[in-house]
């Protein structure tokens, strides 16, 4: 029976329903070939790595609004490249441009995304995006997978002026939806920026823990596989 207290599921899209890490290692893989990065690395293994590495730092810098956009498209593959001996600027800004155009391709989602989307919305639910990413890859990310369909809204970061965390992305996302924080849930991987992001803006959340990971964090509900939110809502 659908849980009458909400009208808004609010979803994160990378490592929630778009997974973020097997499409990332898909693109790495294809960039490792064509730019012969063997070459710099020695091993695939060794550049993912190191990529992941300086991808979660530029991040955290990015939601801490202490670096632009266009600086962390670039830098991740910078930093990898400069440590590993070939400080090359365009090389890095080539190989992030392709990154940008060939991640967004990639189809690989979370199982039972797609039905866990399906039965929400047949159950009456208005389904919405919130989301960091950049506009121009989170959109094509949502087409390829066939995923667009099922959202009012897509709420970015880019739109809104502001990250999750911050209450100002919440607050945009709300005004555009027509939602308030009482008939709305969040759900999302994120413990920082999604669940405490939606906490600290007083709507619930549903903590996505694909791994299982231990915390002490207080959530309104925590699953560890997607279609445990339709026996929930």
């Amino acid at each position: 029976m659908k849980n009458l207290k909400y009208k808004h599921i609010f979803f994160d899209l990378d490592r929630t329903l778009w997974d973020f890490n097997a499409n990332s290692e898909i693109t790495l893989n294809q960039l490792y070939r064509d730019y012969q990065l063997q070459n710099i690395f020695g091993s695939f293994l060794f550049f993912k790595s190191r990529f992941e590495y300086h991808n979660g730092k530029l991040w955290n810098a990015y939601y801490q609004n202490r670096i632009k956009k266009e600086d962390l498209m670039y830098r991740r593959f910078y930093l990898c490249l400069k440590e590993s001996g070939a400080d090359d600027l365009d090389l890095a800004k080539e190989i992030a441009q392709d990154f940008i155009e060939i991640s967004p391709l990639q189809t690989k989602t979370f199982p039972k995304a797609h039905e866990t989307l399906q039965q929400l919305k047949e159950k009456g639910y208005q389904l919405h995006i919130i989301t960091n990413g950049f506009n121009e890859v989170q959109y094509k990310k949502l087409a390829n997978c066939e995923l667009i369909s099922y959202f009012t809204e897509i709420i970015t970061s880019e739109d809104a002026g502001a990250n999750k965390p911050s209450p100002l992305i919440f607050e945009y996302a709300l005004q555009n939806t027509g939602a308030t924080t009482s008939n709305s849930i969040m759900v999302g991987d994120d413990l920082k920026t999604d669940i405490a992001g939606a906490k600290n803006s007083n709507i619930d959340q549903i903590y996505f823990n694909s791994n299982k990971t231990k915390h002490d964090n207080k959530v309104t509900y925590e699953v560890n596989q997607l279609i445990e939110i339709t026996k929930i809502l």
